[in-house]
């Protein structure tokens, strides 16, 4: 029986976040989820680069056994390149992600699985949770120490024990499942379940026919529920495709690793999911350089402006690169990438091939839930005075989205944030919302991976 997946892939920054650590992708052939850990250190990078190197398995006609080594083999590739990435930059110290990878092959699934994140398959309307969690509250239950009830608002239910960081003992379980048509595979981010009820996780996924319609309610869910973290779900209806209609093909790529692929369309073939998904967000460029908040430039401010980029770009041919790229990689301005606010590392110019800027973060604040003015400031760039300050902006463009989505949703006119204090606005508000204390590394002590990501951390084994 040949069968294939019709599937959706859907990803939220969440309620609170102002960077995508999650990535996940859906296709004919494949499922996959990785939650990324880090914070802006490189939860997303290391998210995306493990996603990335799985996609070219999609449409690959393989046999069970074919599929579990190649499984597993891209995996042990995606956790060496983790460790060379943190060897060769200090900043990315920390960093890790958990992974969910559905490969199927014939008639059957292989199923890896490290972390936290969750699989459930819904079968003759049952739904049944596929995965056990490499936690430090599930090795609490599985000791019969408390319950699971008892887990869910355990002190240390951020605790993992087990996520791919490349190092070397890194090691996802591997179990080989019966595919069936009808069957339904859900696999998700803790942005999902740990802010949504498992019995309203249940309901939905069992009653919603499409696949997208199931994706999008859960998201919706799990933000309504003030969800902080970033949800990401991957929802994939296995089907005969000899009896049924025939299946989508063009995959879906969500949260970091859509970001980081850039712009461009996604491919269809699996060489071309790779590269695209692989390639460095500092291929994207920036061809805007006026402050709508200003007004016009004059002629004189837009000469000075090239001017002092010329400069740069002379003291770069002159030999003094280090000390020009240093001055660069301390701007940061606001801008937009694929659709969304994202704030940008350096200067908003382009010499020739050259890009003085790149991608810092994304926020998931969609450019077109803010006022007009709102957009062309930032088609144009928002220069900031350094990180801390850009976060900040970030926190009043979320506000300021809010705000409008509120005002649409009654029938109003989307107005500027300082016209919008008097309406009521979704609870929790990012700006009213206390940040986690990140948690200290200590020798035998559980290793902080993610301060920014709701308190989860990475226990190392003893």
């Amino acid at each position: 029986m040949p069968l294939a997946f019709h599937y959706a892939a859907r990803s939220d920054v969440g309620m609170v976040r102002t960077n995508n650590e999650d990535s996940g992708y859906a296709g004919p052939h494949l499922l996959a989820m990785a939650d990324g850990m880090g914070g802006h250190a490189g939860g997303d990078v290391a998210s995306s680069t493990v996603i990335g190197s799985l996609v070219e398995l999609d449409g690959e006609s393989l046999s069970t056994r074919d599929a579990g080594e190649a499984l597993l083999e891209r995996i042990h590739e995606a956790n060496h390149q983790l460790g060379t990435q943190v060897r060769g930059n200090p900043r990315l110290e920390g960093m890790g992600t958990t992974l969910i990878a559905m490969l199927r092959a014939r008639d059957t699934l292989v199923l890896a699985h490290i972390g936290d994140s969750r699989a459930f398959l819904v079968r003759d309307g049952e739904v049944t949770q596929i995965t056990k969690d490499h936690s430090f509250v599930q090795s609490l239950i599985d000791e019969g120490r408390i319950t699971s009830e008892e887990a869910k608002t355990h002190p240390q239910r951020s605790l993992v024990t087990r996520v791919l960081t490349g190092a070397d003992d890194d090691e996802p379980d591997l179990v080989v499942r019966k595919g069936r048509a009808g069957d339904r595979y859900l696999i998700a981010s803790d942005g999902l379940t740990d802010y949504v009820a498992r019995d309203t996780v249940d309901e939905v996924v069992s009653s919603t026919t499409d696949p997208a319609e199931c994706a999008d309610t859960l998201v919706s869910l799990a933000l309504k529920a003030g969800a902080p973290d970033n949800v990401t779900v991957v929802v994939g209806d296995l089907v005969d495709i000899a009896r049924a209609d025939a299946p989508p093909t063009q995959p879906q790529v969500v949260g970091a690793a859509s970001a980081h692929k850039g712009t461009r369309p996604i491919p269809t073939t699996p060489a071309a999911k790779a590269a695209a998904l692989t390639q460095s967000v500092t291929d994207q460029g920036d061809d805007s350089v006026t402050l709508a908040e200003e007004g016009p430039r004059s002629r004189w401010g837009t000469v000075a402006r090239v001017a002092a980029a010329v400069v740069v770009a002379a003291v770069v041919v002159a030999g003094g690169s280090y000390a020009a790229y240093a001055w660069t990689r301390q701007q940061y301005y606001l801008g937009v990438d694929n659709g969304t606010v994202t704030v940008f590392r350096g200067v908003d110019q382009d010499l020739g091939p050259l890009s003085l800027s790149s991608p810092e973060y994304g926020t998931g604040i969609q450019v077109t839930d803010l006022p007009e003015s709102y957009q062309q400031s930032l088609e144009d760039g928002i220069t900031v005075d350094d990180r801390n300050a850009a976060a900040d902006r970030v926190d009043e463009l979320r506000l300021q989205a809010l705000a409008c989505r509120y005002a649409q949703s009654v029938g109003q006119e989307c107005q500027t944030v300082a016209d919008t204090w008097s309406l009521p606005t979704p609870s929790p508000s990012p700006s009213e919302t206390p940040a986690r204390t990140p948690t200290p590394t200590t020798s035998g002590s559980p290793t902080a991976l993610d301060a920014p990501d709701a308190g989860r951390t990475t226990l190392s084994p003893s």
